[in-house]
C-alpha cells in the first residue's frame, strides 16, 4: 500500500496558516520585549571565584606509639585535618559596603572549594574598590585585602577574583 500526501485544499491552508502564525510568533519575540545589558552610565563588578580556603588545624606529628598501633602500609608520620576554612568576603565601594558575605567549602567533609558569585550594577566613574578577605579562621580579621582606585567606564565589567598563584587578590 502506498501512502499519498495530503492534497486536500482545506489541510494544505490549515498547515500553511500554522506555519505561517509560528513564524509571526517568533517575529515577535525575537524584538520583544527589548533587553538592555546595563545602562548606559553603569558598570558591573563579578566577584567570581572558587578557592580553597586554608585548613581548620595544623598538620600534627604522630607519636611513636600512635604509629606502632597503625598498620605498616598505614604509618604516616603527620596527619593532616581535611576541613577547610570558609572564606571571608567584604567589598566596599567608595568607603561604602557594597558586600559583606560568607562561601563555605564543598563536600561532606567540607574539603572543597568554597565558590562564590555575585554581580554588582554600580555607576560607572571613578571609584576606590576595596575587597578584603580572610580564608583562615586561625587568623582574626582580614589576611588577603587589595585596594584600588580605578575609573570603570560605562558597560565596563570588573572582575574580582582570588587566585593563590596570582599573589591574592586581583582584579581584571
Amino acid at each position: 500500500m502506498v501512502s499519498k500526501s495530503p492534497t486536500n485544499p482545506v489541510v494544505l491552508v490549515a498547515q500553511a496558516l500554522f506555519y505561517g502564525l509560528f513564524a509571526v510568533i517568533i517575529a515577535i519575540f525575537s524584538t520583544w520585549p527589548e533587553y538592555t545589558h546595563l545602562g548606559p552610565d553603569r558598570a558591573l563588578i563579578k566577584l567570581s571565584f572558587s578557592y580553597h580556603g586554608e585548613f581548620v588545624t595544623e598538620c600534627r606529628e604522630r607519636t611513636p606509639e600512635e604509629l606502632a598501633k597503625l598498620a605498616p602500609n598505614m604509618r604516616a608520620a603527620k596527619v593532616c585535618p581535611r576541613e577547610r576554612s570558609p572564606i571571608t568576603v567584604r567589598i566596599d565601594l567608595d568607603g561604602q559596603p557594597l558586600y559583606e558575605g560568607v562561601a563555605q567549602p564543598a563536600g561532606l567533609s567540607k574539603d572543597g572549594a568554597s565558590t562564590l558569585y555575585k554581580r554588582f550594577e554600580v555607576p560607572a566613574g571613578e571609584h576606590l574598590v576595596s575587597v578584603k578577605m580572610n580564608d583562615n579562621v586561625r587568623v582574626q580579621g582580614f589576611n588577603l585585602a587589595r585596594e584600588e582606585k580605578m575609573a570603570l567606564k560605562p558597560a565596563q565589567i570588573l572582575v574580582v577574583d582570588v587566585r593563590k598563584d596570582h599573589g591574592g587578590i586581583f582584579f581584571e
